[in-house]
């Protein structure tokens, strides 16, 4: 694939692997992530870290099965900066949203989904393909002219992961399951 070559942005330079999407090739729901985390990028494979966990736990919750499902991102390599031994992430900017809008349309093409669910701004940014404010568009299914499919637009696991309290994270899991149930139609 052309993606694993691309030299769209500066990003390639530092990542391990190009992370493309993965799932059911013929699925009705596909998830857009922001960008591969450390694990991903050693694995080579999306949402396999402790967000991928956690958004395994919600699917199952809202009873939704992931096997049918496909998974990937709107920025296929991993930006980070180095913290000692650790390789903490980097939020992309919009020239790297941009940049890899093309390969995330591609994944949408071939796969034909149903529906498009963004995971958080940034691939709500590359779904759109402007920034948009998560407030002004969770949790509702939309049509967008842009991509030509219904999405719809919920926070990223990784934010309920960085929520202050065991109350406040709960609460934020229980409004993801919740925005993730209306897809049951769709898989079910």
């Amino acid at each position: 694939m052309s993606a694993r070559n691309c030299r769209r942005c500066p990003l390639w330079e530092r990542a391990t692997q190009t992370v493309f999407g993965a799932g059911a090739i013929q699925a009705r729901v596909l998830f857009v992530g922001e960008q591969p985390g450390d694990a991903e990028d050693r694995a080579g494979l999306p949402f396999v870290g402790p967000a991928g966990r956690l958004l395994d736990r919600a699917l199952k919750e809202a009873q939704i099965n992931r096997d049918l499902c496909y998974v990937t991102n709107a920025v296929k390599h991993f930006k980070w900066e180095p913290l000692g031994q650790r390789r903490l992430h980097k939020k992309p900017t919009s020239r790297e949203i941009q940049a890899c809008r093309p390969w995330l349309q591609a994944e949408i093409e071939l796969i034909q989904p149903e529906v498009v669910v963004g995971l958080g701004a940034t691939a709500a940014a590359s779904i759109f393909g402007v920034p948009v404010r998560i407030a002004d568009v969770r949790g509702k299914l939309t049509h967008v002219e842009s991509i030509g499919k219904t999405c719809l637009i919920t926070a990223h696991p990784s934010s309920v992961l960085r929520a202050p309290d065991p109350d406040a994270r709960q609460a934020e899991f229980d409004r993801l399951v919740q925005d993730l149930a209306q897809l049951r139609d769709f898989v079910g």
